[in-house]
């Protein structure tokens, strides 16, 4: 996630063999690196609130370059539209939210579901095609990525235990990667690989950088599961919580699949 200033629109990345997927990087690697060079920007206030990240096209190996601005600023939000480019073409665009924090009442309906601790669970693993998941320690609880073919589950739902595997701290760009861990849920309804890849992605962060800080390298449980599957798209929605069980950010996404 190393940027560089070009100008004061303008950071300069390049993309990590590290973070590979099957085609162009991982998702939550990009949009980790487009809330970074939000948070580089001199002129944002506040933590991040959500990312909205669309994946025009696939992002080709080698530098990319980053054109952000602000398009308003409140007395309490902040409005950022962005787009990574590669030379003429436009790979993702992106809107993000930042915005100042308020004590007020708070109260969490979504409660994270019953899981047997992270260190009674053994390592998960994924195809070696996909060099990304490398860079997560991640313990599956209910519905683990199917390594091969296995009966369709009536079911799309996913529960696992996720932390960065070389034990790197928290922070609000990690939570945005982590926002992307969960493989596409029609490998679960199908019992198989299949074609499929995420257009847009958004995260809705409810942590302060304060309740991020605190909770190190951590743990965190996430739970996925779909929506609706229908002529060759499926959504599906996502939660992250602490071990103690308070909710650090939920996720929607768009899947397009082809079966």
């Amino acid at each position: 996630m190393q940027l560089e200033t070009v100008d004061a629109g303008t950071f300069r990345g390049a993309t990590h063999p590290e973070w590979a997927n099957m085609v162009g990087p991982f998702g939550g690697i990009t949009a980790a690196v487009l809330l970074r060079a939000v948070e580089s920007h001199p002129d944002r206030i506040g933590d991040p609130l959500a990312l909205t990240v669309n994946f025009a096209a696939p992002i080709a190996d080698g530098e990319f370059d980053i054109s952000l601005r602000a398009a308003r600023t409140n007395r309490s939000n902040q409005h950022w539209m962005l787009e990574l480019r590669q030379g003429e073409e436009v790979k993702t665009t992106a809107t993000a939210l930042f915005g100042l924090h308020r004590d007020t009442w708070a109260d969490d309906e979504t409660h994270p579901p019953n899981a047997a601790a992270p260190e009674d669970v053994a390592a998960g693993s994924f195809i070696d095609a996909i060099v990304w998941a490398k860079r997560y320690d991640m313990r599956f609880t209910a519905g683990p990525v199917p390594l091969s073919a296995v009966e369709p589950s009536e079911s799309s739902t996913t529960t696992l235990w996720v932390r960065d595997a070389a034990g790197r701290r928290l922070d609000f760009a990690a939570l945005a990667s982590l926002s992307d861990v969960f493989f596409p849920r029609v490998f679960l309804r199908r019992g198989r690989f299949v074609n499929a890849g995420t257009i847009s992605l958004t995260t809705y962060f409810h942590a302060d950088q304060g309740e991020i800080d605190a909770l190190g390298g951590d743990f965190l449980l996430g739970s996925a599961h779909a929506n609706r599957f229908s002529r060759g798209y499926f959504d599906q929605s996502a939660h992250l919580w602490s071990r103690a069980g308070r909710l650090l950010a939920s996720t929607h996404q768009l899947v397009y699949f082809k079966d």
